[in-house]
């Protein structure tokens, strides 16, 4: 079992930064991908971005060259650093812990409640 929280949303300007983290709990952390997705009012849940186990990569192309993921093995912790921010970048952001490097929801097994973005124009 893995329990994971999400931390660090809020509102921001456009053209601004988070940094939203994800604390896990659990034995063997660092065999998970560690994906990011995010859901808007009326619409459907979608990725964002994954890193994989060994720091490997990998977005949508939404969110390329603004977003980074990036994870700490040793603190049990996923990242995801926001930049250059969007008014449609506005969504509830879900860390979720699975044991493949995918992009589709199906392919985690543990989620995180989530966490409040707001990007005011």
């Amino acid at each position: 079992q893995v329990q994971l929280v999400e931390s660090g949303g809020g509102l921001v300007q456009a053209g601004g930064s988070l940094n939203l983290s994800c604390a896990a709990s659990g034995r063997a952390f660092s065999r998970y991908a560690m994906a990011w997705f995010r859901q808007a009012p009326g619409k459907e849940r979608e990725f964002v971005a994954v890193s994989w186990t060994g720091g490997a990569t990998y977005y949508a192309d939404s969110v390329k060259g603004r977003f980074t993921a990036s994870r700490d093995n040793g603190e049990s912790a996923a990242y995801l650093q926001m930049n250059s921010l969007k008014p449609e970048d506005t969504a509830v952001y879900y860390c979720a812990a699975g044991l493949s490097f995918d992009i589709r929801t199906r392919g985690y097994d543990y989620w995180g409640r989530g966490t409040q973005v707001t990007v005011s124009s």
